[in-house]
């Protein structure tokens, strides 16, 4: 994807039903996420150097926190990733797969930049 935001539907539909701004994009250091409220539920928000913005649950499915916004970016075989900071699995940004782990996905929310805001859909993207 050669776009600098990532602005994905929201269901099969093809449209999103409420866009939550959440932060300033000056306040996510690129190569970083930041851990965000997203209606009832932590989202972690990743901005890469190129500066696109990810969205994934920030709940870790292996050690059960809240800590996948404070893992490392990175890339395993040419696909964006974030390692939790607590086991080392590695999440997909894009989709929200496992790579050890094909059977266990992260949902994923659409990124979109509003002016300087960013801004995430409160449903998730249905893959499948």
């Amino acid at each position: 994807m050669s776009e600098t935001i990532i602005d994905k539907p929201a269901s099969r539909q093809g449209t999103v039903d409420t866009w939550q701004p959440v932060c300033r994009l000056e306040e996510i250091v690129p190569e970083t996420g930041v851990g965000v409220r997203l209606a009832q539920r932590q989202v972690a928000l990743f901005r890469t150097r190129d500066d696109r913005l990810f969205a994934l649950d920030n709940h870790d499915p292996f050690s059960h926190a809240n800590v996948l916004a404070r893992g490392l970016l990175g890339s395993v075989a040419g696909r964006r990733v974030v390692a939790s900071p607590l086991y080392k699995q590695h999440f997909c940004l894009e989709t929200g797969e496992c790579i050890e782990d094909a059977e266990v996905r992260l949902q994923v929310f659409p990124v979109r930049l509003a002016g300087d805001r960013v801004e995430i859909a409160a449903s998730p993207v249905r893959h499948g």
